[in-house]
């Protein structure tokens, strides 16, 4: 568990709020890697990709939200790489958007997109401290 930067004495209801979002946040970004991988092999790419994206981006703001304002400490001296995630995944949700507009018509190139732009993500949160 992190330590609060205000001394400890955070709310612990808090704390678990930003953990719900934490799960919805790593549940979306699956179903985004998922579902592009399971629509590999058919012409369009699964709605639920979309949803899963725009999900993702807003659960992550949440949680830099309930971060900030509950002085939890998460996300102290990452502004840096949550502007870099923040991009990452509003360029993922606007292509998986796109893409799901299209229909059957998506190419392969642009899932390829998709899916390489959300293992970025994924990179950036696990590699960059």
């Amino acid at each position: 568990m992190h330590r609060a930067r205000n001394g400890g004495d955070k709310l612990p209801d808090m704390e678990f709020l930003y953990d719900v979002f934490v799960f919805v946040h790593f549940a979306s970004w699956a179903l985004v890697f998922g579902g592009t991988i399971a629509s590999m092999r058919s012409k369009a790419l699964y709605r639920a990709v979309s949803h899963g994206a725009w999900g993702a981006l807003v659960a992550g703001v949440v949680m830099v939200g309930i971060d900030e304002m509950a002085d939890l400490g998460h996300t102290e001296g990452l502004m840096a790489k949550i502007g870099v995630k923040l991009v990452v995944a509003l360029a993922v949700a606007v292509v998986a958007q796109l893409a799901v507009r299209k229909g059957e018509n998506v190419s392969q190139g642009l899932k390829g997109a998709i899916l390489g732009l959300t293992l970025v993500n994924i990179l950036v949160a696990v590699f960059w401290h």
